[in-house]
């Protein structure tokens, strides 16, 4: 398994997308397929913010994650996010979605981040564990989410 960016691997695109629509379109109902995998592609880049990371064994994509300028549109003032944190259930629980997260919060620093941010519905035990600590729990379209940061240093 490797973890490369999704620029290197655009063939996962419409893959990716698809995984994405059906895991998170409850949070944004008027996004179609074909509206996320072009925000998809358009970040898809090596570096920087924003950058989408995903892991691949041989021809098969596994999971992914994004480095995103913001993630919540009723936080605007908070920046980057960790977003899109996904590995397919079947390679669940081997430390994947960890190697991906790790990608992305190099990524961060390397973009001089100091403190980043991301919002869950389900997952926050697995954040606590990798050093996330809880802002809130609010409502974000109509969800119940955690809203937790991370310092992080160069």
């Amino acid at each position: 398994m490797e973890i490369v960016p999704l620029a290197d691997k655009k063939e996962f695109i419409t893959e990716l997308a698809k995984l994405h629509h059906s895991e998170w379109r409850h949070l944004n109902p008027s996004l179609t397929l074909e509206g996320r995998t072009e925000a998809i592609s358009k970040a898809a880049r090596r570096e920087g913010i924003p950058s989408i990371f995903v892991a691949v064994s041989g021809s098969q994509l596994i999971g992914s994650a994004a480095l995103v300028q913001n993630d919540m549109d009723t936080k605007p003032d908070l920046s980057p996010w960790l977003a899109a944190v996904y590995v397919k259930e079947s390679f669940r629980h081997h430390g994947i979605a960890t190697g991906l997260i790790a990608r992305c919060e190099a990524e961060a620093v390397r973009s001089s981040a100091d403190t980043w941010y991301l919002y869950t519905e389900f997952a926050s035990k697995i954040y606590e564990k990798l050093g996330w600590r809880h802002l809130e729990r609010c409502k974000y379209k109509g969800v119940a989410v955690d809203v937790m940061c991370k310092q992080i240093t160069s």
